[in-house]
């Protein structure tokens, strides 16, 4: 997708955040548990907090504990647990899901331990029969340090814990509820940064608390005859951002177009009365010569409708840009494909829809405007301000400014995923020269943060 259409997109999404009103800006909840080591009885983890749950490796130890330090008087504590990457096991009849969830344990937390064995614990949360792979709790935290899992049951593969600093009644907490396009491309595939990560990457004030929530051949129907235990379960959160319609949609009708909007109104309208906000994407393309079948107009005329009379923030659309790239699409024509990367565009174009919702709230950048010699507006859209290096397309030239000081990586990755430079840079600005038309992605990796960002030259 060129950097005009991710304009489009995003600056409608600005618009609608204008009606939607100042009063729902994001309230960031600082990452505090990001890379610390996680302590499982005599021995210490890293890979549970470092932000990725693609290396697979999990922990199914009865405890683990984790120094966050002091200072939050509430925390956020997150889970991912793996199975077969869906979220739920039993809420469709469609598909076979496995895998045991953390369900039966509890929070303590302790203001003396020296290594999260020893000193004094209070429960914090207990938690029974819980069925879900991902979840998050709040707990209180004041005066303490330490916060430990101690489970009671069977654990499961436990892939990620996180914690957020809630002392300010964070809201920058999301649910990605969704079908297998979801449960393989936001969990299962590799990802160079997610959309947590890139989010934190332009605007640094912010640290998204995100919960995985795909579940593969689940249709808008079986949501709504599940909605109680989506509310229950993920309703603690302040947005869902949703991906559901692929299946409603199936084999290119649109025979069950009606109940497929009225399903996901009856969404939309729940979310709202909990107090969360529903972010809808457009239904992914597929790629019709494999496939046979491609997503029927109506069907995505149905989800702007439902974002526009319900006055929603605008998604990503994942139908324009898989059908423009449908070598990111597996051999079926209809799920993202892990070697070319079909997964990390999800993230990419989830960061890209919701940025217009931190632009309006960012107070780190201090200089970052459009450079004036950039032919498309980068990021999100002109007059947007940010922190973050800037990225821009110049004739047969990429350009990257606003390093700063600090050393940076930076991997120039084309359209079909090959590394087409690599560099380290210490001088605040780099230019790739002489590139063959086509489409780039960057990736800047620098010590406290991971950019990435998507150039065309013509």
């Amino acid at each position: 997708m060129e950097n005009r259409t991710f304009y489009k997109i995003a600056a409608a999404s600005i618009m609608a955040i204008s009606a939607w009103g100042v009063a729902h800006a994001i309230t960031p909840n600082k990452l505090v548990s990001g890379g610390l080591p996680a302590h499982t009885g005599t021995t210490t983890t890293d890979y549970l907090t470092d932000g990725y749950l693609t290396n697979w490796k999990s922990s199914n130890a009865k405890e683990i504990a984790i120094n966050v330090g002091e200072g939050p008087s509430k925390l956020l504590i997150n889970w991912e647990s793996y199975g077969d990457c869906a979220w739920a096991t039993n809420f469709t009849s469609g598909c076979g899901h496995s895998g045991v969830a953390l369900s039966n344990f509890k929070i303590l937390t302790s203001a003396n331990s020296t290594d999260g064995n020893d000193g004094d614990w209070e429960v914090a949360a207990t938690i029974e029969n819980n069925p879900v792979m991902a979840r998050g709790v709040e707990i209180e935290f004041a005066g303490k340090s330490w916060f430990k899992f101690a489970s009671e049951g069977d654990v499961g593969q436990i892939l990620e814990i996180e914690a957020f600093d809630m002392s300010a009644g964070g809201t920058d907490t999301w649910f990605f509820m969704g079908t297998s396009i979801s449960q393989m491309g936001i969990k299962q595939q590799d990802t160079d940064s997610t959309t947590a990560q890139i989010i934190h990457a332009k605007f640094p004030e912010y640290t998204p608390a995100m919960l995985r929530g795909g579940i593969g051949c689940i249709n808008s129907t079986e949501v709504v005859e599940h909605l109680s235990e989506y509310l229950e379960y993920a309703g603690n959160v302040k947005f869902w951002a949703i991906e559901m319609g692929t299946n409603d949609a199936w084999g290119g009708g649109d025979w069950n177009l009606a109940t497929y909007k009225k399903n996901m109104q009856t969404i939309i309208d729940s979310a709202k009365a909990h107090g969360i906000t529903p972010i809808i994407a457009r239904i992914i393309a597929t790629d019709s010569s494999k496939a046979g079948w491609q997503v029927n107009p109506a069907f995505l005329e149905a989800v702007d409708n439902l974002t526009e009379e319900n006055n929603l923030p605008k998604g990503p659309d994942f139908f324009a840009y898989f059908k423009e790239h449908p070598e990111l699409l597996a051999s079926d024509g209809v799920h993202p494909n892990a070697d070319t990367k079909g997964g990390q565009a999800m993230h990419h174009l989830w960061a890209e829809a919701l940025s217009p919702l931190y632009a309006a709230g960012d107070t780190t950048c201090k200089d970052c405007a459009t450079p004036p010699d950039s032919t498309e507006p980068q990021g999100i859209a002109q007059g947007i301000r940010f922190s973050a290096p800037r990225i821009y397309a110049q004739g047969r030239s990429i350009v990257i400014e606003g390093l700063g000081d600090a050393p940076a990586s930076i991997i120039l990755v084309s359209a079909t995923g090959k590394t087409v430079a690599q560099r380290n840079s210490t001088t605040g600005s780099e230019r790739f020269e002489r590139l063959p038309m086509g489409q780039y992605i960057a990736i800047i990796r620098s010590k406290n943060a991971v950019q990435t960002s998507i150039a065309q030259v013509k």
